[in-house]
């Protein structure tokens, strides 16, 4: 206040104040006389003393938006809950592990990299009841993440490297190592590739006379139903790696592995060809999202 009183005493004092307020804030202070009067000047232009008095304080700050989600409230309401989330989130994530988190806590912390100063447990939500689970988001096409709410470039970028690590990780348990006792890790591995693929995609397994896994390739991608395959094409790669048996895997995006008669006539055809070169068809495997079929067990092979 004590701003204000001076500038009011100013105001009175007519044109002369400023000069008599230069000589008192400046005597002996070493400035001119036209500086201080323009110090003055500018001391009677500035804002109320009310004016610096909107300090949101420790309990209110500027307004966070949310990645998706109700709008952001106004500048100077008090803290939204989600205040230090983050760091919050980190710590218990570091602390205790994953197993105790749900799934959309996970894809936020995913979501952290992508995404700076917003709340994004809205969007790890709206991700989760769109493609299902975690599997489901990671595995999703761009078309399909870039029409959800709040996705972005840098999001799907952030997925499809978690995807990739994923898929190193499940492959070099069974890469070089022999398939029998390693079954479990194999089918773990097909899953974690194609399980969730919204079209069909084809691979094949190239194996020693060990049985040991040398190759993993995918040959063809498809539509939702169907995928081109060629049995002279399976035979000639399986003789560049010289390969003495192989698997097929392919996946049915449905859900459903349960074999289509294409699927059982493609079989017979691959199996024809391998057979002349002297390269067994060990299996085909269909992958669905809950459970997969074994040709071999089901006695079609």
């Amino acid at each position: 206040m004590a701003r204000d009183s001076r500038r009011d005493s100013d105001r009175e004092s007519g044109p002369g104040s400023g000069r008599n307020y230069g000589r008192d804030f400046g005597r002996g202070s070493g400035f001119s006389e036209e500086a201080l009067r323009g110090l003055a000047d500018f001391d009677r232009r500035l804002p109320p003393a009310e004016a610096y008095a909107r300090d949101p304080g420790p309990e209110r700050v500027a307004p966070e938006p949310a990645a998706h989600g109700p709008s952001p409230r106004p500048e100077g309401y008090a803290r939204p809950h989600y205040w230090g989330h983050r760091e919050r989130l980190r710590q218990r994530f570091l602390a205790g592990g994953h197993a105790a988190m749900p799934e959309y806590e996970l894809l936020e912390l995913l979501l952290f990299n992508a995404i700076g100063r917003v709340d994004v447990k809205p969007l790890a939500k709206t991700l989760l009841s769109t493609f299902g689970d975690l599997n489901g988001v990671i595995a999703a096409s761009e078309a399909r993440l870039m029409r959800v709410e709040g996705v972005t470039p840098k999001v799907y970028l952030q997925l499809r490297l978690i995807e990739a690590v994923s898929h190193r990780m499940a492959k070099a348990k069974v890469m070089r190592r022999e398939v029998i006792g390693s079954w479990d890790a194999l089918m773990s591995y097909c899953k974690t590739v194609m399980a969730y693929r919204d079209t069909e995609q084809f691979r094949i397994l190239f194996l020693d006379t060990k049985n040991t896994l040398i190759a993993d390739e995918e040959q063809a991608k498809g539509t939702v139903n169907h995928v081109p395959v060629y049995p002279r094409e399976v035979a000639k790669r399986a003789l560049e790696l010289g390969a003495t048996a192989i698997i097929l895997v392919h996946n049915h995006p449905s859900g459903d592995p349960t074999p289509s008669q294409p699927d059982i006539d493609m079989t017979e055809a691959i199996d024809a060809a391998c057979h002349a070169i002297g390269v067994e068809v060990f299996d085909h495997i269909i992958i669905g999202k809950e459970r997969d079929a074994s040709f071999r067990s089901l006695g079609l092979i």
